[in-house]
């Protein structure tokens, strides 16, 4: 009985788990790769030295973008006054740095734009700081932006007459808009310091008036365009103040706001009526300026002092300042004479 159901108990067991193949070729493949492999594969390791040079360039590269930023900050602080002025517009005459004053400038309380104006800057650093440098002012219009340059380079060499340093540099430069305008001083190049001042509107372009008893010929056209800056200069054995070569005069360079003899030189014509008229740059104005009732016309004749004509007369200059002598000969513009006649 016993024998019986050991025998049924086997044929049960060989007919399930027991009997036949269990594994696929797969899964021996499987069993036997996570038999033979005990750990899994580590990583490799970044080497060291890759790691210092990336680290080490990277430290590099901020440190220069903060530098950069640095610079362009104190550059911009430089030449555009202390952090709290900085790309601030209120009109200033000083530039300041940690609260000491470096320079001021004194502008002409009638300053207005489209005309030359006398400027004085004070600079309060000791010489041996301007010595041999290249001092230049650039001006910027806050409205439009427009840059220009109102100084050129000027070399130092010397300090202000009368100072030990440049206490009173004084230059002469014009604008051509109103409002605010900063004017950058550069030394060498390099940003010096800034003020900001206020310009006036032009003023109203007032037409010429002439004398009555003006010749025909002489026409306000005439007047309109005088180049300041040719200015008389001294030629000859005696002393000529004039246009070389073309006209001048022994006395220019005399005392006449009282009166003064000149004698008149010309070149090129001969046995000429001469028409003078004086003309005022301040005050842009037409004055007679010939003596003892000879009216607005001399006559020019005969050859000395090398020209071909000439003349005495006596002749009292109106008022102080820049002037501009226009002669006529024969009707016809012949020459302009400019001076600049304060005694």
């Amino acid at each position: 009985m016993m024998e019986s159901k050991l025998k049924q108990l086997r044929k049960a067991m060989d007919s399930t788990t027991h009997k036949g193949v269990h594994f696929t070729e797969f899964q021996k493949n499987n069993i036997r790769k996570a038999v033979l492999t005990d750990i899994k594969e580590k990583p490799n390791r970044p080497n060291k030295l890759v790691i210092f040079v990336i680290s080490t360039f990277a430290i590099c590269l901020l440190a220069f973008f903060v530098s950069t930023e640095l610079l362009i900050k104190q550059n911009n602080e430089k030449i555009n006054g202390s952090p709290s002025t900085l790309n601030m517009w209120e009109v200033r005459h000083e530039y300041k740095e940690n609260q000491n004053v470096i320079f001021s400038i004194f502008p002409d309380p009638e300053l207005k734009a489209g005309t030359p104006y006398g400027y004085i800057f004070s600079f309060k650093e000791p010489f041996d700081i301007f010595k041999g440098k290249e001092l230049s002012i650039s001006a910027i219009h806050k409205e439009t932006g427009e840059r220009i340059q109102v100084l050129s380079p000027q070399k130092i060499i010397e300090p202000s007459t009368g100072y030990s340093s440049l206490q009173r540099f004084s230059t002469t430069f014009q604008v051509p808009y109103e409002g605010l305008w900063k004017y950058e001083v550069y030394l060498d190049g390099k940003a010096y310091g800034d003020v900001v001042v206020r310009v006036a509107e032009k003023a109203e372009e007032t037409p010429i008036t002439l004398p009555a008893d003006i010749p025909d010929f002489v026409q306000e056209s005439d007047f309109e365009n005088i180049d300041w800056e040719r200015k008389a200069v001294e030629f000859g054995d005696r002393g000529i103040l004039g246009n070389e070569n073309k006209s001048g005069v022994i006395g220019a360079d005399m005392p006449s706001l009282n009166g003064q003899k000149w004698m008149w030189h010309l070149w090129g014509v001969e046995d000429v009526d001469l028409t003078i008229v004086g003309f005022h740059k301040e005050t842009e104005t037409v004055h007679k300026i010939l003596l003892n009732g000879l009216g607005w016309t001399i006559r020019a004749y005969g050859p000395n002092n090398g020209a071909d004509a000439h003349t005495p007369s006596s002749v009292k200059i109106p008022m102080s300042g820049e002037w501009a002598i226009f002669l006529y000969t024969d009707g016809k513009l012949f020459d302009k004479l400019v001076y600049e006649i304060n005694e």
